[in-house]
């Protein structure tokens, strides 16, 4: 079998933030605040795959009938986002995919329906193209879209301006931009500096180690990333005990207790973000965004100072 029919295919990753650029050997696309996506397409239906090989197909029921948009077999990389007024809900995706119950993912699909935007394709008709050019593959996505409509949509990119495209997306508070190279080969499953992204919202993905319950219904969870291959607390940030991401958090194996600390298999990951990273790698104004289910432990890694 070939790698569409293993559903085997890894994305590419991004690398680390960098200040914004222009160049003419780059272009410019709209980093959207969601879970990113591998769709598998073809006459037969759709199966849609987030980043540790999980379907996302039970989760997104709005989304089975995307390969209707496409004229031939292929994989495209995209994310999967909701829009809540117009602008990329990163909570209404995260809890759509912690759930289980089909009547309220049924529920949810109705009230906050996803879209899958597509900027790669990997594979086409019956082979990978992962070793075309970017732009040679830009074109491949466009030949393989029949039609875009409000559940599938490929996204658009800018030449050049890409100083003029953040300080855009900043105005709109929107997530930032990714810059990506012409002439770039698709490396699955690596993280190379052939995609860059310019971040407006500043966030990272964390391990959650333990927590400490506090006043008021509040709760202090204990953050940790690795550094050469060790893992180390490093942040904590605030919760509510009463949101539903916080029973599945106080639901995992306790390791140990301690003067009121709560120590938990290192198996979650979420998403924090922030104002700014402080000396020793604390984080200031941090916000909780949510539990991710796409992402591994081993994938949190700390930047290096």
């Amino acid at each position: 079998m070939d790698i569409f029919e293993e559903k085997s295919a890894s994305p590419m990753l991004i690398a680390k933030m960098e200040k914004p650029f222009d160049a003419s050997d780059w272009i410019y696309e709209l980093k959207l605040d969601g879970e990113r996506c591998l769709a598998y397409l073809d006459q037969e239906g759709t199966y849609l795959q987030n980043k540790r090989k999980l379907s996302l197909n039970p989760r997104f029921p709005e989304l089975i009938n995307i390969h209707q948009n496409i004229g031939c077999r292929c994989i495209l990389d995209g994310e999967l986002a909701v829009l809540v007024k117009g602008k990329p809900d990163f909570s209404k995706v995260q809890r759509r995919s912690l759930m289980s119950n089909k009547m309220k993912i049924d529920i949810y699909s109705e009230r906050y329906p996803a879209v899958f935007t597509a900027f790669d394709i990997l594979y086409y008709e019956d082979h990978l193209v992962t070793e075309l050019p970017l732009m040679e593959r830009k074109t491949l996505l466009q030949k393989a879209v029949l039609q875009e409509n409000n559940r599938f949509a490929v996204s658009r990119s800018v030449e050049r301006q890409g100083t003029a495209l953040y300080e855009a997306a900043k105005k709109e508070d929107l997530e930032g931009v990714v810059a990506k190279r012409r002439d770039s080969y698709y490396y699955m499953g690596k993280r190379t500096k052939d995609w860059i992204k310019f971040k407006n919202l500043m966030d990272d993905d964390y391990v959650i180690l333990g927590y400490k319950r506090k006043e008021n219904g509040r709760a202090s969870l204990i953050l940790g990333q690795y550094e050469n291959g060790t893992m180390k607390e490093c942040a904590h940030v605030p919760v509510s005990i009463r949101q539903n991401d916080f029973k599945i958090i106080s639901s995992q194996p306790v390791k140990s207790q301690e003067a009121g600390t709560v120590w938990i298999q290192p198996s979650l990951v979420c998403a924090v973000k922030f104002m700014a990273k402080a000396a020793g790698g604390g984080l200031r104004q941090p916000v909780y965004k949510g539990l991710r289910d796409d992402k591994e432990p081993k994938e949190c890694i700390a930047s290096p100072s």
